[in-house]
């Protein structure tokens, strides 16, 4: 090699290609040689060398490069501030900054975005307002920089939004895509399409996406669809995030038949196989209340998955147990496409403890999990009773991943325990968290002494979290329940004056079911339904024959006072609870061996979900209830949450 006669262009020309391929290996090779005096020592050379190794991640290496540059220039600055501010470590790439002898405009528009990025608005704002004061001129960068900064504060947006129309940046289509993206993001979406309207012909790959992932964000997968159909026939390039944000807009549209479609079409073309792609069919199959294994088939298709698929995964598993709202219409979807049944493995395999295998193996590969991870692994121990297993991944947040706890993360410790029975550890660590523990903690309390029957607990936690939130109805409902289902009935009704006085309004609870495209409403004791008088008399023979398998009807449920009815008009008014009458409807309306899907407001009650158990038994039907907590898979008697929920 030292033989070989190298002239500056050809070095030059390896080196680029080096960089646009990320070529770390032969890279290294060529600085050897550089250093070792085979071409003429160049500012130009050591520059490219500081830009190599910042592009394959390797900031201390690129820092040295730097270091020994003899002659660094501007652009040996920018290079290395690049470097800091790729690492998100802006104060650091300012004080390089401050050390050139004349930035251009590349220092500041690098210097900005690093901040922007941080989400550090004042000094973006105020390097901003430095280069206006010495009239330096700017470009779409800078203003795209700086509009990306003003995120999470739509007055900024709208300023600068001003000042690019008047100064006639909106022709720089990076402006207008920053733009479109932080209305989008601050819930602005008019905002957003007028934007996207008014650029016309300056129009680009990402300007499309933006406006897709917009229109799906804002449950309008309709319109997304519509513009990724416009997007194609215009001749735009598709790429993985243009596939991504179309299967954003499948999982909003809860259109499960598509998005098995356009998963076809993605096998078709390799785009599977994308860590990125791979993240949108895993969310959209997570959150299909069911499909886990059509999840770990796309995952186990990805040849190296990246920390956002192994956190997608992971936080699919733990979505199974507490799933997302919308879940509710994908689950029908799956119906009408045959996939019945996918919620019964759950039942007997455990979701919270898949995912906890599935954390280990990310660890075994030496993937450091994130905040986000930890949520979704804590809340799977939480779901599950893994008190110790909980208790370990805590403390190896700090420990060894260095992640300090947030508030997310002690809310899932204090259900963990309170679950557990464990409420006064629960409580103790509310009161020595390091952070306010604000409505979320004691709202945990509070739920798990309901669960376990703690009254004076309940009452504590009540009382802190209506201090919090006094128009919030539901420490006001759960207290008072809790009283009434103790007997407790003075102190029941003062709750419930309370709430009057303060102008508290409680959520009426309803169940509703979808048969042949139409919902179906219930409220307890219901008598509007036209197949009502159908319904009562299917649930008193059902009662019978759930009362000969085993059942027996919790009058606790009732919270009617003893004295007012008796205990057969308390079985009469618990047989008719909304969720219920859906069931029954349902099952009235559906054919034998069709699973049913019903949608509760509020959180199933302790009697229902016992009778749901056995009218699955006595029907041989899968039955699915949709509460705020989560899915209840009720199949032959037993239920997926284990009755532990």
């Amino acid at each position: 090699m030292t033989q070989i006669s190298w002239t500056i262009q050809n070095f030059r020309y390896l080196l680029k290609t080096c960089i646009s391929h990320r070529n770390l290996l032969t890279g290294k090779s060529l600085h050897t040689l550089y250093i070792k005096s085979i071409v003429p020592s160049s500012t130009y050379l050591s520059n490219h060398f500081i830009l190599l190794y910042s592009k394959c991640g390797l900031l201390t290496t690129s820092h040295h490069a730097f270091h020994h540059t003899r002659h660094p220039n501007t652009f040996s600055f920018n290079a290395i501030i690049a470097a800091y501010a790729k690492e998100s470590l802006p104060s650091i790439a300012h004080h390089l900054f401050d050390q050139i002898p004349h930035p251009d405009i590349v220092s500041y528009n690098t210097l900005i975005s690093a901040y922007a990025d941080c989400g550090q608005t004042r000094p973006a704002l105020g390097l901003f307002k430095t280069m206006r004061q010495l009239c330096l001129e700017m470009d779409g960068f800078t203003l795209s920089g700086v509009i990306t900064a003003c995120l999470n504060d739509v007055f900024l947006i709208r300023q600068v939004h001003c000042f690019v129309v008047f100064g006639g940046f909106d022709a720089y289509a990076s402006v207008n895509n920053a733009l479109l993206s932080c209305y989008s993001k601050e819930g602005f979406l008019e905002e957003a399409k007028r934007v996207f309207n008014e650029m016309e012909e300056g129009k680009d790959e990402v300007t499309w996406n933006s406006m897709i992932v917009a229109h799906g964000q804002h449950k309008e997968g309709a319109k997304a669809l519509a513009l990724f159909q416009e997007m194609v026939k215009r001749g735009f390039d598709v790429d993985m995030f243009t596939l991504a944000s179309v299967l954003t807009a499948f999982t909003s549209l809860k259109d499960l038949l598509g998005g098995l479609q356009f998963h076809a079409m993605l096998i078709k073309t390799g785009f599977h196989q994308n860590a990125h792609v791979a993240s949108g069919l895993i969310d959209l199959y997570s959150k299909c209340g069911g499909g886990m294994l059509d999840c770990r088939k796309v995952f186990e298709e990805v040849s190296g998955p990246d920390l956002v698929l192994w956190n997608t995964m992971i936080s699919g598993y733990s979505l199974n147990e507490e799933l997302s709202e919308e879940a509710l219409d994908c689950f029908r979807e799956m119906q009408r496409c045959g996939k019945t049944g996918s919620c019964t493995g759950y039942a007997q395999h455990g979701i919270g403890t898949e995912s906890l295998i599935l954390f280990e193996h990310m660890l075994e590969q030496n993937i450091s999990p994130t905040s986000i991870t930890f949520i979704s692994v804590l809340s799977a121990c939480a779901h599950t009773g893994k008190v110790e297993e909980g208790q370990k991944y805590f403390n190896i947040m700090k420990e060894r991943f260095g992640i300090e706890p947030e508030v997310e993360h002690y809310s899932c410790m204090i259900d963990l325990l309170g679950r557990a029975g464990k409420l006064h550890d629960a409580e103790k660590l509310i009161k020595s968290m390091p952070v306010n523990p604000g409505s979320i903690g004691w709202a945990a309390l509070l739920g798990a002494s309901k669960i376990h029957g703690n009254m004076e607990m309940a009452s504590k936690a009540a009382h802190k979290l209506l201090q919090l939130e006094p128009s919030n109805a539901v420490p006001y409902v759960m207290l008072a329940n809790m009283y009434a289902s103790s007997g407790k009935w003075e102190e029941a009704a003062m709750v419930r004056k309370l709430m009057r006085d303060r102008g508290v309004r409680k959520k009426p609870g309803c169940s509703w079911i979808e048969i042949n495209k139409r919902i179906h409403v219930f409220v307890a004791e219901d008598i509007s339904h036209p197949m009502i008088k159908e319904i009562y008399k299917y649930l008193e023979e059902m009662g019978r024959k759930i009362k000969l398998a085993g059942y027996v009807s919790d009058l606790r449920c009732s919270l009617v006072k003893d004295d007012e009815i008796d205990a057969g008009e308390k079985e009469i008014k618990l047989r008719h609870h909304s969720e219920k009458l859906a069931v029954a409807f349902g099952l009235l309306s559906t054919k034998n061996g069709e699973p049913i899907l019903v949608i509760k407001n509020l959180r199933i009650c302790g009697d229902c979900h016992n009778a749901i158990k056995f009218i699955s038994a006595v029907s041989g039907r899968e039955i699915t209830i949709r509460d705020t907590h989560r899915f209840h898979c009720f199949k032959e008697g037993q239920c997926s949450c284990g009755d532990y929920w």
